[in-house]
């Protein structure tokens, strides 16, 4: 019996720790992650871009710092005087794959809550292009469809820092099964 090897995605993108899966199953906390990926940002800051309290806010931060995905960026001096703790995001992927469920039943949907979130804030115009599709898969099929849509994908996120000057670009790729 031969043990399979992982995938560079596998090495790339590890499957979430349950620690990860908590942190990640909140679209609020999703959204800091973002957010914090473009820009070092304060919890003030946080709290203002996403018209929340602070310390809902600060509760999240924390959950995500805990987790792996935040750091805290240098201490700056804000436009005020008082000085600023931001965060960054870490920088850390992640496959989700099917560990979401575990976190609770509202938790696999949350990345999609974030996403819609993220697109009524852009505004209609922000839509580049949206895919709807249906396809009959076997397993492998799934499988080897996964792996190219992930190739190309990482393709462009491994080289992202060569179009830092450019607009940036949101987007998700799903699949699933039908109900039916």
């Amino acid at each position: 019996m031969t043990e399979e090897q992982p995938t560079a995605t596998d090495t790339k993108n590890p499957s979430a720790s349950a620690r990860e899966i908590k942190a990640l199953a909140h679209p609020l906390r999703l959204r800091i992650l973002r957010l914090c990926g473009l820009h070092e940002l304060t919890n003030k800051q946080l709290a203002d871009r996403l018209a929340q309290d602070p310390g809902t806010v600060l509760y999240h931060v924390r959950q995500l710092h805990a987790a792996g995905f935040l750091e805290r960026g240098e201490v700056r001096t804000g436009e005020s005087g008082a000085l600023e703790k931001p965060y960054r995001s870490t920088g850390r992927s992640w496959n989700l794959d099917t560990a979401l469920s575990d976190a609770g039943p509202e938790a696999p949907l949350a990345p999609l809550d974030a996403l819609r979130d993220e697109l009524m804030e852009a505004g209609p115009d922000s839509l580049a292009t949206l895919s709807r599709f249906v396809v009959h898969l076997s397993k492998q099929d799934a499988e080897t469809f996964i792996s190219r849509v992930q190739s190309v994908l990482s393709e462009f996120v491994d080289s992202d820092q060569e179009r830092s000057d450019q607009p940036a670009f949101g987007g998700m790729f799903v699949l699933h099964r039908t109900s039916d």
